[in-house]
């Protein structure tokens, strides 16, 4: 038996496909595709065939999950609008049983249609299931392009406060920053430079991407993105976005200036991070952390790190690959359930 599962973000679309045999995992593929929802949205069905055809014949799947994180693109006026038009387009793609991944576990197509909320920003439900396999009690860190989820665990089961990405945002559940897309004034005030202190562009000159590129934290291929420019993703060109954040360029900022600036702007963001996972395991008294994500290694471990946590790392049991798809992994896996 094989089963699909997807989960459809704003940026990327993320495949993997289980093949059981006797109810045991016999093996794991995935792959992904760069989709940006708020101006392709209408190519999904397009690329989730072929997403499938890359690894096989689209009849040999028995059965389709989907989870989603896209419905909140400014394409759609409100979240129902998204979630209604990508369950409309799933359907319209796939002949096999299809479900979707909702707060409180797997939906089918009615079930949707009669609360479409319940599937909003709910991938993190699946992610959660394969926290588990690791331990019964800890915070979930799971890190991507664009939010951090850090969903707490006890006896098997996620407990977080909050479902919608609204309420995560208020628990520390969620951090709307990631490896990849978030825009470096968002959490930049100022930047310390040779003894003085630089008010920041608020601008879209440069994202995170750059700045871990610089440092050789992340490699072009890792870099799956639109730059902000439309340049290219060189070093030197990551390096002459990261400079317009100041309002300079690089006759006027050396090389070893930029990586300077990188590296604190690196800390910034961890920090941003550990203040989300501090509240949260306070308040759920929880000491391990459990990660996964492009940015388990560059943020997630660094933020527990901070704070003193245990930590344990997906990729005990998925590889590094599979750990950055961990959400349509956790799709298929509860639509074989």
């Amino acid at each position: 038996m094989k089963i699909a599962g997807f989960d459809i973000g704003g940026a990327n679309t993320d495949l993997a496909i289980i093949d059981y045999e006797n109810d045991e995992i016999k093996n794991i593929e995935i792959d992904y595709a760069y989709l940006p929802m708020w101006s392709n949205n209408d190519d999904l069905s397009r690329v989730l065939i072929e997403l499938i055809e890359n690894i096989c014949p689209v009849d040999e799947i028995d059965a389709v999950g989907i989870s989603m994180t896209a419905e909140l693109v400014d394409a759609y006026d409100t979240k129902k609008d998204g979630v209604l038009d990508i369950v409309e387009k799933c359907e319209a793609t796939f002949n096999c049983p299809i479900g979707y991944i909702g707060i409180n576990g797997l939906l089918t197509k009615d079930e949707i249609l009669a609360d479409p909320l319940q599937a909003a920003a709910a991938n993190w439900i699946a992610t959660a299931q394969i926290a588990t396999l690791l331990s019964e009690n800890c915070v979930f860190i799971d890190t991507g392009s664009t939010t951090t989820d850090i969903i707490p665990i006890k006896d098997g089961k996620e407990c977080a406060i909050g479902k919608s990405d609204f309420d995560r945002l208020g628990t520390g559940e969620l951090v709307y920053t990631g490896t990849l897309r978030t825009n470096l004034a968002s959490f930049l005030d100022k930047v310390p430079l040779n003894g003085n202190e630089y008010a920041v562009a608020s601008e879209l000159f440069a994202q995170t991407a750059d700045i871990y590129m610089v440092l050789d934290l992340i490699t072009e291929d890792d870099y799956i993105c639109d730059t902000y420019d439309g340049e290219g993703k060189s070093k030197e060109e990551c390096a002459r976005r990261i400079a317009r954040v100041l309002c300079a360029d690089l006759d006027v900022l050396s090389n070893e200036e930029i990586i300077e600036i990188s590296k604190y702007m690196h800390q910034v963001q961890i920090k941003q991070i550990t203040a989300g996972l501090k509240q949260v395991c306070e308040t759920q008294n929880l000491d391990l952390v459990v990660t996964t994500g492009l940015g388990k290694n560059i943020l997630c471990n660094e933020a527990a790190k901070l704070l003193g946590l245990k930590v344990k790392q997906m990729s005990e049991i998925l590889t590094d690959e599979e750990c950055i798809l961990a959400p349509a992994i956790g799709t298929a896996m509860m639509m074989k359930k």
